[in-house]
């Protein structure tokens, strides 16, 4: 299959170079690589200019086309029109060397699938089961791995507030299992949703939906958004074997207290696109779960000295406040510009 590789980046020069890096000796090289660029300046242009990467084609947006879903949507007006898969990856990744053949491969081998993940391996520490091993109340089993459940989920274990479904699915009160919760074993999981920074999907998607404006600037829950949107029109899956490391790049990302009512009001958001009428037992867990995780953030600011924990909480509990009388105004936005400041190819 012909695809294309979109990448947008924000003030992001070096994570970007060494994401190129990673790519360039793919088994399966990309057909074309979209650098949607938003930076402020010209440093991001300057380092690709004097670099030797294949198919290279960057655009610069402007200031009222930055920002995360709308550079996705430049990206994919931009694609190739042979191009039948169009693969996302974001700025702070590395990718392993049989990636993109892998997450190809499973469009062939799955005819349903309108969208593929890719599996973050840096994330979680997994080990094999150990014959007649005890189980453990504070551990994690799954496909016979094991990991580290984590201290806020053993804490919801123990409250009753924990996701009893696979990974990638979200239950009826949301604040499900994350896709970093398959081991890296090789194998397929159909799901709602994946990390969007390490997604492919089918070029015809967008021929029907394309990724909300409403999540301006660094958008969280916005592959999720996206995902449960898509996965109305087709199947989606995570394939484990291909595999990405995640470097968590702290230039471009918001303000802890905006980071804060993010994970609020945008978790409100996608979960109420999978659950329009939610039962009152799920409304209850959704907002038991909010106060719990703000509480533990609050925590992990007065004592354990944790940078910025303090105004994640506060904007948690700022968000969970107003939302007793008023709700996120959220639209689907489809409307895309094409005011650029500068390209090349």
């Amino acid at each position: 299959m012909k695809y294309s590789l979109i990448i947008c980046t924000y003030n992001r020069a070096e994570s970007l170079i060494r994401l190129l890096k990673s790519i360039k000796n793919q088994e399966h090289y990309p057909d074309e690589v979209l650098i949607i660029d938003g930076s402020e300046g010209d440093e991001t242009k300057t380092a690709l200019l004097n670099s030797t990467y294949k198919n290279i084609s960057y655009h610069q947006v402007d200031n009222e086309n930055r920002g995360l879903t709308k550079q996705r949507n430049i990206g994919i007006e931009y694609a190739h029109k042979q191009s039948e898969i169009i693969c996302f990856l974001d700025d702070d990744i590395i990718v392993t060397k049989g990636y993109f053949k892998n997450l190809i491969d499973t469009f062939d081998t799955n005819p349903d699938a309108m969208g593929v993940g890719g599996a973050i391996i840096n994330e979680g520490v997994w080990s094999k089961i150990e014959k007649d091993s005890e189980k453990k109340f504070e551990k994690y089993y799954r496909d016979g791995y094991v990991r580290s459940l984590g201290a806020r989920n053993v804490l919801r274990k123990k409250l009753g507030l924990l996701s009893a479904k696979p990974p990638g699915i979200m239950p009826k009160f949301s604040n499900g299992f994350s896709i970093g919760f398959y081991p890296p074993n090789d194998k397929i999981h159909k799901v709602d949703y994946f990390m969007g920074g390490v997604s492919a999907y089918r070029k015809s998607l967008f021929d029907s939906i394309s990724f909300s404006e409403y999540f301006i600037g660094y958008g969280l829950y916005e592959d999720m958004e996206f995902c449960l949107r898509a996965s109305r029109i087709g199947s989606l899956y995570i394939n484990t074997s291909a595999q990405v490391y995640h470097l968590h790049e702290e230039a471009g990302r918001p303000d802890y207290y905006k980071y804060g009512k993010m994970v609020v009001e945008n978790g409100w958001i996608v979960w109420k696109i999978k659950y329009p009428k939610p039962d009152i037992t799920s409304v209850i867990k959704w907002n038991a779960i909010v106060f719990i995780l703000a509480c533990i953030r609050l925590k992990n600011g007065l004592v354990d000295r944790e940078k910025g924990a303090v105004q994640d909480a506060m904007g948690r509990f700022s968000a969970w406040f107003k939302m007793t009388y008023r709700k996120p105004q959220y639209s689907e936005k489809k409307g895309r510009s094409s005011k650029f400041e500068n390209s090349f190819i």
